[in-house]
């Protein structure tokens, strides 16, 4: 007899399927899809059937095919089916047939739910699944959302079949005489989730008979302990990760409170793309000279006198921008430099972003670049020269920070002016200047 009071339980627990939903079920014609294909006929639940023909199983894959028409037939429920060429995918995306076939298949099911109006897809996977979902992340290395397993909810995801195991579903599908077909690939053991089905779980229900009823109980403990680390992480996010004007950064005095550190330190950098190998480099030189830069696929993760600072890299651009005497606006990597040329000589006050400069010491073309190891300016209202490594440690600027201030250099090399902090002594505006340039920096946006 089908487990019906059981599923429409499970739904309502889980909060699977809103009334009313439209369902898309993914069915290949195994035991488990057949079954849930029933039980969703059974519960009264307005679903249509969708099957991926991956056409890697010849004259089986064909068999399964027409299957699953049949059984949309006697459900009397629309059918969908596709053909993919998952070798000719697989071969020029250069990844596995598996991951192939995975990606072949959501597309489609999210194409289909979006053509169809259907509001959520349901997966056949059962409670053995979980199992050797958790067994397959811990052999590849997991941290605990691994350990949770296959989740009954996930976006349009649903599992409404998680409350029964593998015998269960058997069992079922035996007294109620349904009809199924079997993919001859499933008892292959080429693939590591079969050979954890076939090999690896027989071995652990010698040592516990009771290994699916033992894993069910576990999948609670891990849920409870990932949602308390969750509300522990989601709390320090709001207490020590900090918001800057362009940048977020956590003081190294609070990351040297965490504990455990390795693990709240990568949950709070998770969301950066930074990987736990560069946590345990990142708490390795904690208490070492600042200027070290780690970086992830998208930020880079600064340490800084005091404090961790994480900043999303920039977009390629020029390393320099040319200016030429006819310029009157420039673009160079966040900034906008306006030129005004004036023949009376002004003096820009009260404007770090804007200084007057001696025109007749211009040669033209001028250049505006970041800042080179080596650089050197002579401060203006300061006695000799001084090396911008030295004036960027002076104004407490960050690695960061320091490699994108704008410096406006001559055309003899001579850098004229620290963009948005100091203009060099040499070109500074005197009793014998006769006209000035004047140069502005907008910070764009």
């Amino acid at each position: 007899m089908l487990p019906v009071a059981r599923f429409v339980n499970f739904i309502e627990q889980n909060a699977l399927f809103a009334p009313g939903t439209k369902v898309l079920a993914a069915v290949s014609g195994g035991t488990d899809s057949v079954l849930m294909s029933h039980l969703l006929k059974a519960a009264g639940i307005n679903f249509g059937i969708a099957h991926c023909n991956f056409q890697l199983r010849g004259d089986e894959a064909l068999r399964d095919q027409e299957f699953c028409n049949n059984l949309a037939l006697k459900l009397r429920v629309p059918f969908h089916t596709i053909n993919f060429d998952t070798t000719a995918y697989a071969t020029a995306n250069k990844i596995s047939i598996q991951m192939a076939a995975r990606d072949l298949r959501y597309q489609w099911f999210d194409t289909l739910s979006r053509q169809h109006d259907y509001q959520s897809i349901a997966l056949a996977h059962h409670q053995n699944d979980t199992i050797e979902t958790i067994l397959l992340n811990l052999t590849r290395g997991t941290g605990i959302a691994g350990l949770h397993g296959i989740l009954p909810k996930n976006g349009m995801l649903a599992r409404p079949l998680l409350f029964l195991t593998r015998d269960e579903i058997n069992k079922t599908v035996s007294d109620d005489k349904l009809d199924f077909v079997e993919d001859s690939s499933n008892a292959s053991a080429k693939y590591a989730r079969n050979k954890i089905r076939i090999e690896v779980i027989p071995r652990l229900k010698e040592l516990n008979p009771s290994l699916e009823k033992t894993f069910e109980n576990n999948l609670k403990h891990f849920r409870d302990l990932e949602l308390l680390l969750e509300n522990q992480v989601a709390e320090l996010k709001e207490t020590i990760l900090r918001q800057g004007v362009d940048e977020t950064f956590l003081l190294i005095a609070d990351v040297k409170k965490l504990n455990p550190a390795r693990l709240l330190l990568f949950k709070l950098l998770q969301q950066y793309g930074f990987n736990e190998t560069t946590v345990d480099d990142v708490l390795s030189v904690l208490d070492k000279h600042s200027g070290r830069v780690f970086e992830s696929a998208g930020y880079l993760l600064v340490l800084d006198r005091d404090r961790l600072i994480i900043k999303q890299k920039k977009a390629d651009g020029p390393e320099e921008a040319i200016i030429g005497i006819n310029d009157h606006e420039v673009h160079f990597d966040a900034y906008k430099l306006n030129l005004l040329h004036d023949d009376s000589p002004l003096i820009v006050k009260d404007n770090a972003m804007a200084t007057s400069v001696d025109a007749a010491l211009l040669i033209f073309p001028l250049t505006i670049r970041n800042w080179h190891e080596g650089d050197y300016f002579f401060p203006m209202g300061m006695k000799g020269r001084k090396k911008l490594s030295d004036y960027f440690i002076n104004q407490k600027l960050s690695l960061h920070q320091k490699q994108e201030v704008p410096l406006l250099v001559n055309g003899n090399g001579d850098i004229i002016w620290v963009g948005g902090y100091r203009l060099d002594e040499r070109y500074k505006v005197n009793n014998n200047t006769k006209k000035v340039t004047i140069f502005e920096l907008y910070k764009l946006s």
